[in-house]
């Protein structure tokens, strides 16, 4: 299924991306639109990371996280940040992505010190602020490539 968009809504590269946020914001996922699903993914680490780092994203996603597991999260998203050329990310979450989840929920249980989270969580939260903005920018692309896909644009 697409999301029907008006043609005069977009004008500009930003508008495509305005469009694709305001719909992760109401998506209901997944569904059948495994783009959509792709996209929102993505995006759900990109937002999570940039407002609170990997403690936000274990928060706001652990439903998804257990629902399909923590080996088949990881690979999806690793894929997907290969997919966008997002390749330093994907380093990043093959390096601390699953041993982060292991201590967050660790933690949670009450089987280890916080501090033994928080060290690792630091590490990789670190990693992911030294690449700057490079993520958005790819995620700008990204969406301009897969708007199509995503959106049926009608007359108004």
């Amino acid at each position: 299924m697409k999301y029907k968009l008006n043609k005069s809504k977009i004008l500009k590269a930003d508008d495509i991306w305005n469009a694709v946020v305001d719909l992760m914001g109401e998506y209901k996922f997944p569904t059948e639109n495994q783009v959509a699903n792709k996209v929102y993914i993505v995006f759900d680490y990109y937002s999570e990371l940039e407002s609170g780092g990997h403690e936000k994203l274990f928060d706001w996603s652990s439903w998804y996280i257990d629902e399909i597991g923590v080996n088949n999260y990881f690979r999806e998203l690793t894929s997907i940040l290969e997919d966008i050329n997002a390749h330093d990310y994907s380093l990043i979450e093959q390096e601390y992505g699953e041993k982060l989840w292991n201590l967050y929920k660790a933690l949670e249980n009450d089987e280890i010190a916080e501090e033994d989270f928080c060290n690792v969580l630091e590490q990789a939260d670190n990693e992911y602020l030294k690449l700057g903005s490079k993520l958005g920018d790819l995620l700008e692309v990204y969406f301009m490539k897969i708007f199509t896909e995503i959106f049926e644009l009608v007359e108004d």
